[in-house]
């Protein structure tokens, strides 16, 4: 798919392709060109090996250029359907790895520095899918989740700052953790 450098620095290309289109060579070009380098910095930080974030980002896209049919923008957007694809592949880089003990990942600094790398990868799966739904929310119901949920603020702090009344502020978050779970149920998660 192309050398370290150009995942790097691929540009982001115009509208993503539809369906149709990401089932030719263009369509499957336009996609990396728009997500290739977001793909890859994700798949390097999962698996801390280039060599690897390579091998997933071209290995996200040929499973993206073979199940074409399955894209549906209805249900995600593209973005979201090839980290999907790239989630599942990193997984499987990671197992793959743990039959091999020779390739797994450890980091001597930590108490158990026998854990493979798969185990580093479900918190940072877990945010990456978090991120994703939270930008799926209202921006009102956001804003209380992060601010009282994330942050820690208390509610009346947060109902002060915003002008509104503290009802106001418990109402959007109740609500918007119901809209994230949603969010994150559509996305696959489960719990």
């Amino acid at each position: 798919m192309g050398s370290t450098r150009t995942l790097r620095s691929a540009p982001a290309a115009g509208p993503s392709p539809t369906f149709n289109e990401l089932c030719d060579d263009q369509g499957i070009r336009e996609a990396y060109n728009a997500h290739g380098g977001e793909l890859y910095r994700f798949a390097l930080q999962s698996l801390h090996d280039s060599g690897s974030a390579e091998e997933a980002v071209q290995e996200t896209l040929v499973r993206a250029w073979r199940h074409c049919e399955r894209f549906d923008a209805g249900l995600a957007s593209l973005r979201t359907w090839l980290f999907a694809i790239i989630r599942n592949v990193i997984i499987d880089i990671a197992r793959a790895r743990a039959v091999r003990p020779q390739l797994s990942r450890v980091d001597p600094s930590s108490p158990g520095a026998h854990t493979p790398v798969e185990d580093a990868i479900e918190p940072l799966l877990l945010s990456w899918q978090l991120e994703e739904a939270l930008r799926r929310i209202s921006d009102e119901h956001r804003e209380a989740i992060v601010e009282t949920h994330y942050r820690g603020r208390p509610h009346a702090e947060v109902a002060a700052e915003l002008g509104v009344p503290i009802g106001t502020v418990r109402s959007r978050v109740f609500y918007g953790l119901k809209a994230l779970r949603l969010a994150l149920e559509e996305m696959g998660w489960n719990e």
